[in-house]
């Protein structure tokens, strides 16, 4: 039996591990390599940061920590988790007891398969306005997405980028785009560039060159795995109160998976409250059992 399962392996759930392996109880982190802060190229508007780092130097830090403490990890998919006086988690290959839940998934950006965007994030394509804004100004970028969150990223680029064209890969647009916004709805064929981004293909044979393009077709959260447990859901994230406590005791929730402002500031401060929140969850168990 452990004593937490922390579900992602992102800034929100390493930083919760760390707040419970210090207060003396098991942490048992699971998640698979697929963090949104490992694309983010350079971050340079983290506290205690003199110089820009990749997402992914960031995360091997906060993994090194938890593992030092003695943390664990088990690199799998979750694909359930229940309740019946404890909780049970289901990865492909194995079922985790424990006592506490925290739920740390992040909000995956939905992927569309277009040649060479994989090997082009870090390198001009982007799955976060607010962080890499900065690195654009004044240069053209495109956003990929036809609905709210692609009009969200690109209203976070226009004060910096010298043009934003709205690109929705042959879908209609779901929302109404301003009209001094190009929007193309021609189907992509693949990007092109060397070492960075430096055009978009299309299926009619024409061109866009741009320096940057952000991905916004919508997210993906840990809304199944709430729905499992009965959590509470508003707009398919997971409701928690100020500790990320959810309705069900002994399930807290953190990170991107609750909504709010999509940062790893703020992933990290929302996994020490879950962190703290859990430890004294386990704390007054601990004192049940024992009087």
């Amino acid at each position: 039996m452990k004593d937490a399962v922390i579900i992602g392996a992102g800034p929100a759930g390493l930083s919760a591990a760390l707040y419970i392996l210090r207060a003396g109880f098991s942490a048992t982190v699971i998640g698979t390599d697929n963090s949104s802060l490992k694309m983010a190229e350079k971050i340079e508007n983290y506290f205690g940061l003199e110089e820009p780092i990749s997402g992914e130097t960031l995360l091997e830090r906060g993994r090194n920590q938890v593992i030092t403490l003695g943390g664990a990890f088990i690199e799998e998919e979750v694909v359930g988790i229940s309740w019946n006086g404890n909780f049970s988690t289901d990865t492909n290959n194995q079922t985790i007891d424990s006592k506490v839940i925290i739920l740390a998934t992040g909000a995956p950006r939905n992927k569309v398969k277009i040649p060479h965007l994989s090997e082009l994030e870090g390198k001009g394509v982007s799955y976060c306005a607010v962080c890499d804004a900065f690195f654009y100004r004044g240069k053209d970028v495109a956003v990929l997405g036809n609905g709210e969150y692609a009009l969200h990223e690109a209203q976070e680029l226009l004060p910096m980028a010298s043009h934003v064209t709205i690109l929705t890969n042959g879908l209609e647009p779901q929302v109404d785009f301003p009209e001094d916004m190009n929007v193309i709805k021609t189907p992509i064929r693949q990007l092109n560039g060397n070492t960075s981004l430096e055009e978009v293909v299309f299926d009619d044979d024409s061109t866009l060159t741009v320096s940057g393009l952000f991905v916004a077709l919508g997210t993906a959260n840990g809304s199944d795995l709430a729905k499992k447990l009965g959590l509470l859901l508003e707009n398919d994230k997971i409701i928690v109160d100020d500790s990320m406590a959810t309705a069900l005791p002994g399930v807290f929730a953190a990170g991107d998976c609750i909504g709010g402002i999509l940062q790893v500031s703020t992933a990290v401060g929302e996994g020490a409250k879950a962190g703290i929140s859990a430890i004294k969850f386990l704390r007054e168990q601990k004192k049940k059992t024992l009087s």
